[in-house]
């Protein structure tokens, strides 16, 4: 970053600091085009428009990152796969559990199973997200 970019940034900083509740409002009306969801605290809403003035001076967040933090606003997760070499581990009433991601499958107590899900299954007896069951989702 640019000694010039650097400065800019620290006045941004120090003007939205400065801000009382009504100029907060207000920066984020400009900001965002549309007023600030109710309740949000004064600090919070000086936190997001800092964040926001820095992305804009500094050019944003990646595409990729800009999609990631979407899918999180909205709920969704997107599918993590461990790779292969990868070990998993899961501790279920009172035995722990571990299994190996291997390709095209998992490995557990020597047995090779084709999905999570089935894993899951075989140690709880319940239909289970495998992913979310073992953490990787």
């Amino acid at each position: 970053m640019s000694a010039g970019a650097s400065d800019a940034v620290t006045i941004l900083i120090a003007e939205v600091d400065a801000c009382d509740r009504a100029a907060c409002l207000n920066r984020w009306r400009a900001a965002f085009d549309c007023p600030p969801p109710k309740h949000l605290s004064q600090q919070f809403m000086k936190r997001v428009l800092i964040w926001e003035a820095q992305n804009r001076a500094l050019g944003g967040v990646s595409v990729k990152t800009t999609r990631r933090l979407k899918q999180i606003a909205s709920g969704k997760s997107l599918p993590t796969t461990a790779k292969p070499g990868s070990h998993l581990v899961r501790e279920w009433n009172g035995r722990t559990y571990q299994v190996e991601v291997v390709d095209g499958g998992y490995v557990m107590d020597g047995k090779t199973w084709r999905s999570l899900s089935a894993i899951a299954k075989h140690i709880t007896g319940a239909h289970w997200s495998g992913p979310r069951f073992f953490g990787v989702s």
